[in-house]
Order: C-alpha cells, then sequence, then structure tokens
C-alpha cells in the first residue's frame, strides 16, 4: 500500500473542501454553500439570497431592506445588515466597497465589473485574459497570478467622452 503525504498538492480533496472550491453559479448553489458552512438558513437569509439571485444587481443594504419589505417580507434593519455580513465574509455572496457604501452581489468568485458612470450600475462579467499578458504581469512582478478581477468604466448614455 502506498503512502501519501496529506499535505502534498497530490493529495485529493474531501467531498466539503470540493464543494467549497465551486463557483455559486445559482441560488440552490447558495443554499448548499450555507449549508456546507453550516450557516442556518434562515427566513431572513433566505429572503436576501432569493432577492439578489432574482434582480441580478448590486444593491445597497438599505436597497434589499426597502425591497424586500415592498414585497411584503417582513424584515428588519438589523437582521439585513447581519446577514449580508455574514453572507458575505463566508463568501456566499460579494460585497463591492465604493465610497458612497458597500453594495451586494450574488456572484462571488472571480469575476470583473463594468461600472457604469452615468447610472452608477455595477455590472458583472467573466473576462479571460490572454495568456500573453497574464505572463507579462508575472514577469514584471514576480507574483504568479492565479485569479484577477477588472474594474472598466464607462458611459452608458454618452455617445463619447473625448
Amino acid at each position: 500500500m502506498e503512502m501519501t503525504d496529506p499535505n502534498s498538492s497530490t493529495n485529493p480533496l474531501c467531498p466539503t473542501e470540493q464543494s467549497l472550491l465551486k463557483p455559486i453559479r445559482s441560488l440552490e448553489d447558495a443554499y448548499r454553500r450555507c449549508q456546507t458552512l453550516g450557516m442556518r438558513l434562515s427566513r431572513q437569509r433566505k429572503y436576501i439570497l432569493e432577492l439578489l439571485w432574482n434582480v441580478e444587481e448590486h444593491l445597497s443594504a438599505r436597497e434589499i431592506y426597502d425591497r424586500l419589505n415592498q414585497q411584503g417580507k417582513e424584515i428588519g434593519h438589523t437582521s439585513v445588515y447581519q446577514n449580508l455580513e455574514a453572507l458575505s465574509s463566508q463568501g456566499v455572496i460579494e460585497c463591492v466597497e465604493r465610497c458612497d457604501g458597500r453594495l451586494y452581489g450574488n456572484i462571488s468568485d472571480a469575476h470583473s465589473h463594468v461600472n457604469c458612470l452615468d447610472t452608477r450600475q455595477i455590472m458583472d462579467v467573466h473576462v479571460e485574459l490572454p495568456d500573453e499578458i497574464i505572463q507579462q504581469v508575472e514577469s514584471r512582478t514576480g507574483v504568479k497570478i492565479s485569479e484577477y478581477r477588472i474594474d472598466f468604466y464607462g458611459y452608458r448614455n454618452r455617445e463619447s467622452e473625448q
């Protein structure tokens, strides 16, 4: 019988570790991630996750509170803030820091953003850079790139900014 080093990079991950590495691509994936992490799926937590997956926008805590209450889903300010903090700190949802506050989105794995300067909307995009660019960055910095995020900025309602 062959012995393997538990610290070896060839050692297979246990099912729990494998599920934590999988990107969250649906509301059901988000629920599963919460359960894998041992997080309780309270009514309020489900409301927040459902809203973020249904609107596919980045929203502030206040916008989340307002929209849920407009839908008749009673939830308090404190509950919204506590659940957003718990979900974002565990990597279930994304938290984007902006000068005017935090925004929360449903995609938590590495991705890029298009920031619309006239509507202030943030759109998620998956961009894959050519290998040559990654290699150029690595050679200039001496850092092996494992993932990246790019922020694009532009205007939706203006023809050109020159």
